[in-house]
């Protein structure tokens, strides 16, 4: 009886760990793919049988308290050697299995990410892929992610990143458009278009290049029109109806501007500073890595290009 009352409490205890890392119930029922009601209830139980109080409720969130933090905190390395030791155990299969947390930003995901699931799927069939498209930078760790696919050129060093591609950023409009308004020769000349512009903040918006024979010099130009978003597919779509110049990743413009429906501006500058300078799989640092997850990123740096062949940092 008294065995069977400490395996209780190690599953009630993996539970709080799981509420603490999702914060709230509703998030952590569904990582644990049971019912609201179920999160509760154990929880409940296992302040019962500790005599303390281990969950602060609010009416928007839950807060652990100094007690459920510090069992928390106590206990989370004994869980993680635990489902890594599982983990290494069910991937001595043949074939990669298993769910696969991925996020990825909402156009990148849209535009390159999303077209490649199928083919993945069907080597690995035995891989089911929970994507989350946002352009909200998760902590991977707290919410439960095993893999984010960013456009950045700073990968933070707690985190294992492998090379997918280099991108490069493009300043682009449609022939319609500079056709009723003339072609930029400089930077300078942005002045007086129309530029659709990524929405970071308040602030008024400003590009940056380098000339390609002087790399290392800037320039900054301010630059103003009637449309900013926060989303480069959201920008793409307009500068496609005409209505101005933007900058765009290669991955949302090139396309267009081989096929011709786009134009590539200013070819003897670089703009730099708006977007990534490559696109990136990252992970908190493990000494573990999943085979599903390994076999995901060996898929996308073979389907996203030769050039990404190894990984950049581990």
């Amino acid at each position: 009886m008294k065995e069977q009352k400490k395996e209780l409490q190690w599953s009630h205890i993996y539970w709080l760990g799981v509420l603490a890392a999702a914060g709230s119930y509703t998030a952590a029922a569904k990582r644990l793919g049971v019912s609201k009601g179920a999160v509760s209830l154990r929880i409940a139980e296992l302040e019962q049988m500790s005599g303390v109080a281990l969950v602060r409720r609010t009416t928007r969130s839950v807060r652990l308290t100094e007690a459920g933090q510090a069992l928390v905190d106590g206990t989370r390395q004994a869980f993680n050697a635990i489902e890594q030791g599982f983990d290494s155990i069910r991937d001595l299969a043949e074939l990669p299995r298993g769910v696969l947390r991925v996020t990825a930003p909402v156009a990148l995901g849209r535009q390159k990410i999303i077209p490649l699931i199928g083919g993945f799927l069907r080597q690995c069939p035995d891989v089911r892929i929970e994507m989350e498209l946002s352009d909200h930078l998760s902590s991977l760790a707290q919410e439960g992610f095993d893999l984010a696919v960013r456009h950045t050129s700073n990968v933070p060093e707690t985190h294992v990143a492998w090379l997918l591609r280099p991108s490069t950023t493009l300043l682009v409009a449609t022939p319609a458009y500079l056709a009723g308004h003339g072609l930029p020769k400089t930077p300078a000349d942005l002045a007086a278009h129309n530029c659709l512009y990524y929405l970071r903040s308040a602030a008024a918006p400003a590009w940056s290049f380098e000339p390609a024979k002087r790399p290392g010099e800037r320039l900054s130009v301010a630059v103003k029109g009637n449309f900013c978003a926060n989303n480069s597919e959201a920008l793409r779509g307009v500068v496609m109806a005409d209505q101005g110049i933007a900058l765009l990743p290669d991955f949302s413009a090139r396309e267009d501007v081989d096929a011709g429906r786009l134009v590539e501006l200013l070819p003897g500058w670089k703009p730099v500073g708006v977007f990534g300078d490559a696109i990136y799989a990252i992970r908190p640092y493990s000494a573990y890595v999943p085979r599903a997850v390994r076999a995901f990123v060996d898929y996308l740096k073979a389907e996203l290009g030769p050039e990404a062949g190894a990984a950049s940092r581990t």
